[in-house]
């Protein structure tokens, strides 16, 4: 199983704060724009997960051609560097969004979508930020605090996990983040799909990718944050049109919470998808993707365009 995306992608770098950022452009399918009066495409600013970096949502872009997309590395995930004058928070995060957003010049027609941890990041800055971007396209919303529930005892076990590699001596914590049996315990876990090929790619995307982090040290911050934000912290902030897309059989952003969540929301579409968990954007990216296009496509055009496009 592969993405097919080498003929749209390309990859960037921008320095922020003294930080590299790496971030990946992938843009629109090319039309004959001389015989075709379609608008420019709409950009799709993309943030993803915890522990994750852009090829996460990955196979949801493949099925976005009309769309062009930019999905940065968080700092100190993937290949970008760790912030050096923040500690890596909520907060924190925001403001490299609107760093971020500033250095490529990107204009309030801008769509924002966050996953799991992106929800968290992206909806916060929304509401710090009203005006900033048009939409708001949440997957698997973190709707409650990871410490509440039934689930709460196993959040606070990953906390545990995560303090006791941060204080170990630097090789042995090193050595049980990494750990390739502790990565794929947490991908079966999430995983919810009975297809043998697509647990293959979801279990080789997790050993590739889940275990690129800077530090330690901001390893720990960012999961105290994933564990302690949520997007009903700010929802009545969140204004603008806001798409839920969340998992019938969500474990860790519940399928309760979501519709707890939507009634919060100004104005908001919940889109749930039966028989995934917590990895929709790997699991089901035609469902997502699908709802992601019928949602703009009922938004009323707006006459902002792209810096670098023309009408």
């Amino acid at each position: 199983m592969t993405v097919d995306l080498d003929a749209r992608r390309s990859r960037h770098s921008v320095t922020l704060r003294g930080v590299r950022i790496d971030y990946w452009q992938y843009s629109a399918a090319s039309v004959d724009t001389q015989l075709s009066t379609a608008p420019a495409p709409r950009t799709l600013l993309v943030v993803h997960g915890f522990r994750g970096d852009h090829h996460g949502l990955e196979r949801v872009v493949e099925q976005l051609p009309g769309l062009r997309v930019i999905m940065p590395d968080l700092p100190g995930f993937g290949t970008s560097a760790a912030l050096i004058d923040a500690p890596h928070d909520v907060p924190a995060y925001g403001r490299f969004l609107a760093d971020f957003m500033d250095a490529l010049d990107l204009g309030t027609g801008t769509v924002l979508l966050g996953h799991s941890f992106g929800s968290i990041v992206t909806s916060h800055f929304v509401a710090e930020h009203p005006g900033k971007v048009r939409e708001l396209i949440l997957i698997n919303p973190i709707a409650a605090p990871a410490l509440e529930g039934p689930k709460g005892i196993l959040s606070k076990l990953a906390e545990f996990y995560y303090l006791a590699s941060a204080r170990l001596p630097a090789r042995a914590g090193n050595a049980l983040l990494r750990s390739k049996t502790i990565v794929h315990l947490m991908s079966v876990t999430m995983a919810k799909s009975k297809d043998k090929a697509l647990l293959r790619f979801i279990h080789q995307q997790h050993h590739a990718y889940f275990s690129l982090f800077a530090d330690r040290d901001m390893l720990l911050q960012s999961f105290r944050a994933s564990v302690g934000g949520t997007v009903r912290q700010v929802a009545s902030q969140l204004t603008l049109p806001v798409l839920l897309i969340a998992g019938a059989d969500d474990e860790i952003a519940t399928l309760p919470t979501q519709y707890k969540l939507l009634e919060l929301l100004p104005d908001a579409k919940l889109v749930v998808i039966s028989a995934v968990g917590h990895l929709i954007h790997y699991e089901t990216p035609v469902p997502a993707a699908g709802a992601i296009a019928a949602f703009l496509a009922q938004q009323p055009e707006s006459s902002d365009v792209q810096p670098g496009q023309s009408r």
